[in-house]
């Protein structure tokens, strides 16, 4: 269900804001005070709290068989219903949101109950995450760090035009935004040394990236088709997923990332539904050579989202963009990498997160990492204060955005940020 672009809300939206009537992404909320977290939608500067409107009876959802979905900690359960209850429910969403419509305008004592200042709620990490897969799916990240770590000449692998390559993540150390993290320690294998040292890591970066949450699962053995991959995804958020550079280079051969990457993963707090993301779908990049039949996708299978990166350093007043970019340039599509991890017969189970990759662009400014920006720590960032950055430094804070622009609105994800802290050594027992 699309929500027509003329269509207005009787609560007050700004024009830039990133939750209009258009969007109503999904997260979990604790108001102020209160103990019980819940289920609810964005809709300007408010929450709309969908444990109220349970409650009262004003949402009827279908296959819940009487179960209450929203007045629960995490989205799990009202992801599992699929797309079926998902645009029945938005429909009623936006009906209640409507300027015309006084069911909930009109009502001062229900409106203060289920609309909250987001202002005054902390945001939860919104889905009980079962699993974490990191793909590796922009052809422009792909070249330049193989460029640096392989070859100028022969940048990519020989399968990486024909499968949609990935890793197993730690889904324990995925954090919602504004979690700040420690860095981390591990080993370093400095060059030219005999033997590695243990030591906080002296190259942490992070990964511009978009991930997407699993609703409705697949039965093991039973692939999901190429063009029903869709169905099984419940919404997109931003993911910062955190990289320790020289952790990674020691460890990574041969069975790839390791502790250089599960020590943190950061993900926005407002899932954004395909029915929001609708309007903006677009045509991926070519693919040449053209995939093998099971990744053969209909066409229209990407997005036009914006995406920046600002970085923020302990003595700058501001935070400053390092990076622009658009998650339109990925080379595999979300479809394709559904239709690739479950070809083999694997599972995916609801609350599954699975993450692009970094993505990054054809010019400088649209570089997702670090490691692109610096060539690997070899050409400081310069930023605007005068300071350098090589990899990032503690204290330093990285926000990232996203938005898809209409005429008259967009449709947002608000912003994943965190900030490094100093290492934590480990502690002996006594």
């Amino acid at each position: 269900m699309t929500t027509p672009s003329s269509l207005r809300s009787f609560v007050e939206v700004a024009a830039d804001s990133h939750f209009p009537i258009q969007n109503l992404p999904y997260g979990v909320f604790r108001p102020r005070g209160a103990e019980a977290p819940r289920v609810g939608v964005a809709i300007g500067e408010l929450i709309l709290d969908l444990a109220v409107l349970e409650r009262e009876g004003l949402l009827h959802v279908p296959r819940s068989h009487g179960e209450t979905l929203f007045d629960r900690p995490s989205l799990n359960a009202w992801m599992a219903l699929g797309r079926e209850a998902w645009v029945a429910v938005r429909r009623q969403l936006t009906h209640l949101l409507d300027r015309d419509e006084p069911t909930l305008r009109d009502d001062a004592a229900l409106r203060r109950e289920a609309l909250v200042p987001r202002a005054e709620c902390e945001m939860l990490l919104p889905v009980e995450i079962a699993d974490f897969t990191d793909f590796y799916s922009s052809r422009e990240h792909a070249t330049n760090v193989g460029a640096m770590l392989r070859s100028p000449e022969n940048p990519l692998m020989p399968n990486w035009l024909w499968v949609p390559i990935a890793y197993h993540g730690r889904a324990s150390s995925v954090v919602v935004g504004g979690t700040d993290l420690p860095r981390p320690c591990g080993q370093l294998m400095a060059d030219g040394a005999a033997a590695p040292t243990f030591a906080p890591s002296r190259a942490v970066d992070f990964e511009l990236e978009v991930g997407y949450f699993i609703g409705p699962g697949n039965r093991l053995g039973e692939p999901i088709a190429v063009d029903r991959a869709a169905e099984h995804v419940f919404g997109l958020v931003l993911v910062n997923d955190w990289s320790a550079r020289d952790i990674q280079k020691w460890e990574y051969v041969p069975l790839g990332p390791f502790l250089a990457k599960s020590f943190g993963t950061s993900i926005s707090p407002w899932v954004v539904t395909l029915e929001a993301l609708e309007p903006f779908r677009v045509s991926g990049p070519p693919q040449d050579p053209p995939p093998l039949a099971y990744l053969q996708s209909p066409g229209y299978d990407s997005y036009d989202i914006h995406l920046e990166v600002s970085l923020q350093t302990s003595t700058a007043g501001a935070a400053e963009r390092i990076c622009a970019s658009n998650f339109r340039g990925l080379y595999w599509s979300l479809a394709q990498q559904i239709a690739h991890h479950t070809s083999n017969g694997c599972n995916l189970r609801t609350g599954d997160l699975l993450a692009s990759g970094t993505i990054s662009g054809s010019t400088p400014a649209a570089l997702g990492c670090l490691l692109e920006l610096t060539r690997g720590g070899k050409q400081p960032l310069k930023l605007a204060d005068g300071s350098e950055r090589r990899f990032l430094e503690d204290g330093d804070r990285v926000t990232m955005t996203g938005w898809c622009q209409a005429d008259g609105y967009r449709v947002g994800f608000g912003e994943v940020t965190g900030r490094i802290l100093p290492a934590r050594p480990i502690r002996p027992a006594v």
